[in-house]
This record gives C-alpha cells, structure tokens and sequence, in this order.
C-alpha cells in the first residue's frame, strides 16, 4: 500500500505527528503493534497531565489518542515493522511488515527508545568488534563467515536472511526463548540460553549455558521487535549514543525521515513526546508538500 507519511508508533509523539499531518490534508498511516504496548501502557497514574484533573491511567491516554486520530481519518495497520529501507521505484521509503509494505515519502519515527540488549559477559565489549545491531548495515563485512543472530521472533528472522546470502553459516540463537516465528531452510536454530560472548580483539565464539562453544565471527542482537534507533540506524540516520539526533524540526539527516518523542533521548514525559510530534507532522507537510511542488 502507499500513504503520503508513514508514522512508526502510536504513542503520544506518534499520535500527536498524525494528528497535525492529517489536518493538513496528507494520507496518513500508523502502524502499531498495538496501542496498549509500550512504557506507558504500563503506566497506573497519570497526575501531570494538562487538561486532566483527576489521574488518568497511560492504557486509557494511549487509547483517547488514537480515537481521536481516527476520528480525523488515520489508518492504522496493527503489525510489526521488521524493516525500513529506501524504495527502488521512487524517491521515498519502504517499510516492511510481515504480510505487506508499505511505501511513503516520509516516514515519522516514533516507536520508542533504547535498544535492546542482554546482561551477559562479553556482549557490551565486543560491540563494534563482532556484535552488531545492523544486518543489513554490516552484513557485507561477513561474507563466507559464520554469524549468528539473537532473538526468536519474526525481527530477529528478518535479520537473519539479510544475512543468509552473504554468510557461510547462519544461526539463530534464541537464548532459552520459545520461537515465534517459522524458521526457513538455511538457518540453523539452537535454543540453549547463551552464558557468554568471547574471543580476543573481536568476538570468535559464543558459549551456551551447557558449556558448548559455538565458533563464529559474527553476532547480530535483534531481541523482541525494531525499536525507533535500530529502524534509524539501517537507513543511515545519525545517533547520539541510543538516541536519534533531530534538528529544531525533528528533522534526521535522512531527507524525508523524522523522529519525536522518547527515541530523540531528552525528558521522557508525555507533554515533550506530544510536542515533539506536532514538530514532526507540520513539519512531514511541509516536507511533502514541497515534494509535491517540486514534481510538477
């Protein structure tokens, strides 16, 4: 399907971008893995909140949010975005989920902050030097060698077969997960829970808890789904440590890709998520607009 702006979750900064873009006229789409995921689902009381005198629960803000987004006309599509990437066939981008795509020409990052990783030895100190958050950022560097991927659902999968035509070997280490996701031929799946990372200036084995020593040169973390840095970091979008950096528009480096909310780092309350995200959607129409303007 094609939309004028794809927004990439349905919190406040996601909600708050949709809101502003649809009242300018765009097609706007939001895909969400549901709006009761996330930090603030979790959240009993909200007491700071302008415009609510008695405490509100995060579950219900988030769910106020998107009614009022589809009141206006924004369509949400209920999946897991497991890629971004530049579309071949014309100057916009691709986001992929399991059962469809997605083109747009602009793209709002709103899905949340930091990635995620495990508490075990090696892990931390051998990023950059064999452990990657990127497959399709570094698969290159592994060609004809054994790389293993962390994770047992459909994101750690799409990783994997950016990597199965570049590596040697590929396998998907789900670290004592139940998989969920059906595993093509190609990729080899152990399920024992990993004890550690090794290897000398870069990482040359990973050991399970039951001693077993996997050789490999490459280990690529891609627990649960793709987070706002990971999704900005395959399209070349520049980080500040795990946040995205944005300029006074909410504006990447990347034409075309904004990001708002918890993922720009900074105060994590709702009131700068919606700020941020109302940048993001006057800014995404005058982007588009501007688009349009210059293609005719």
């Amino acid at each position: 399907m094609k939309t004028d702006v794809l927004i990439i979750g349905a919190g406040p900064a996601g909600i708050s971008a949709a809101l502003y873009a649809r009242r300018g006229g765009l097609d706007v789409t939001v895909v969400t893995k549901g709006i009761e995921t996330g930090g603030l689902a979790q959240a009993e009381k909200i007491e700071n909140y302008y415009g609510f005198p008695e405490p509100i629960s995060g579950r219900e803000l988030l769910r106020r949010g998107a009614e009022g987004a589809r009141r206006l006309g924004v369509h949400f599509v209920t999946g897991e975005l497991l890629g971004l990437s530049f579309n071949d066939t014309f100057d916009g981008f691709r986001g992929e989920l399991a059962a469809e795509t997605i083109e747009s020409p602009a793209v709002v990052l709103a899905a949340g902050a930091a990635r995620r990783t495990l508490p075990i030895p090696g892990l931390r100190e051998f990023e950059g030097k064999g452990v990657s958050y990127c497959a399709i950022c570094d698969a290159f560097f592994y060609r004809g060698k054994t790389v293993a991927v962390v994770g047992a659902g459909d994101y750690a999968l799409h990783e994997a077969q950016i990597l199965l035509p570049q590596a040697k070997r590929v396998l998907l280490l789900t670290n004592g997960e139940a998989l969920s996701a059906e595993i093509p031929e190609g990729i080899e799946v152990c399920t024992e829970k990993l004890h550690a990372v090794e290897g000398e200036d870069r990482v040359s084995r990973v050991v399970l808890s039951d001693g077993t020593a996997i050789p490999l040169q490459g280990l690529f973390l891609a627990i649960g789904t793709a987070g706002s840095s990971e999704l900005a970091r395959k399209i070349g979008a520049m980080l500040s440590g795990a946040d995205v950096k944005v300029d006074a528009s909410q504006a990447t480096n990347v034409p075309g890709l904004f990001a708002a909310g918890d993922c720009t780092g900074g105060l994590l309350q709702v009131a700068k998520a919606v700020h941020e995200g109302a940048v993001a959607g006057l800014s995404v129409l005058r982007y588009v607009r501007e688009k349009r303007k210059a293609a005719r």
